[in-house]
């Protein structure tokens, strides 16, 4: 793949696509030509067949979900027909159906307990940021100090998915575990408003989206919590509760950043409806004995 990397560059470049967009693209198109190497089969030479095993192999010995065997399909399709110049058959390598699953939505008293049980303050920051104002955990790694304004009480958030910018909440008790990580982090330092609000090992790059993601895994397991909670949850908690509190959908859409309201509405599905006030026909007055 190395002779082709300054192409799939220049690409990337030309479309101004966030990092997030080309690690994830990178790191499928690199599992699958490692795997076609371990078959020796040279590149030029993969064609429609050896994606339809690749796919089978992805669902079948590595049970991967639709949705990510899709995330797949596309980076496949990529070097397949951008990298490689060759045709690409719909017909044959067909995206998969995708069926909804609602994600695991713990209450807020259990997410407020997480975030209490979380003793590390830097963690505990990643936590408030994604669950307090809805922010994608790739949002959280590229956060500047300057994103952060306590006037204000918002976060400035700079390509995002889609290549978006938008503005969402600070919350009170963000900006104080903030504060507090700032000053343990920053007060010994020279710092300007344009650099990273959590570095990586390399001071000059942000934190790795990973990092983030094993942090809630490792919390979720020492305080032995279900399985299916990662810290993208936490952003389906802020939509989730911030509906149960009656915040206008179209206020909750703004601040995540969605596209179309529709996508925002999904979570009505996952809402407690005692807490939005929805009463059985049974427990209504007429109806009771």
């Amino acid at each position: 793949m190395e002779q082709y990397e300054q192409k799939i560059e220049l690409y990337f470049d030309l479309k101004d696509s966030p990092d997030s967009t080309r690690e994830a693209y990178r790191r499928r198109m690199k599992a699958f030509l490692t795997y076609m190497e371990e078959l020796n089969r040279p590149l030029e030479d993969i064609n429609e067949e050896d994606i339809q095993q690749y796919i089978l192999y992805l669902k079948k010995a590595r049970g991967l979900s639709a949705g990510t065997i899709n995330n797949y399909i596309s980076s496949i399709k990529f070097f397949f027909t951008y990298v490689l110049q060759k045709e690409w058959n719909s017909q044959k390598i067909p995206r998969m159906k995708r069926t909804n699953q609602f994600p695991v939505i713990p209450s807020k008293e259990e997410v407020l307990a997480l975030i209490n049980e979380t003793t590390n303050i830097k963690h505990k920051a990643f936590f408030v940021l994604i669950y307090g104002s809805g922010l994608r955990v790739s949002e959280v790694a590229r956060l500047k100090i300057g994103d952060i304004c306590s006037k204000t009480m918002r976060i400035r958030v700079e390509r995002a998915k889609h290549n978006t910018n938008r503005y969402t909440i600070l919350s009170d008790m963000a900006l104080q575990v903030l504060r507090e990580y700032f000053k343990s982090e920053f007060s010994d330092t020279t710092y300007t408003l344009n650099d990273w609000l959590f570095r990586g090992r390399n001071p000059n790059e942000h934190i790795h989206v990973k990092t983030i993601k094993n942090t809630m895994i490792n919390v979720r397991n020492r305080l032995k919590l279900d399985s299916r909670i990662s810290a993208h949850t936490l952003r389906h908690c802020f939509s989730t509760h911030s509906l149960e509190s009656g915040v206008d959908p179209v206020h909750i859409q703004q601040m995540l950043g969605h596209k179309r309201l529709q996508t925002t509405l999904t979570y009505l599905h996952m809402t407690s409806k005692s807490l939005m006030g929805v009463k059985s026909p049974l427990d209504t007055e007429g109806h009771r004995s």
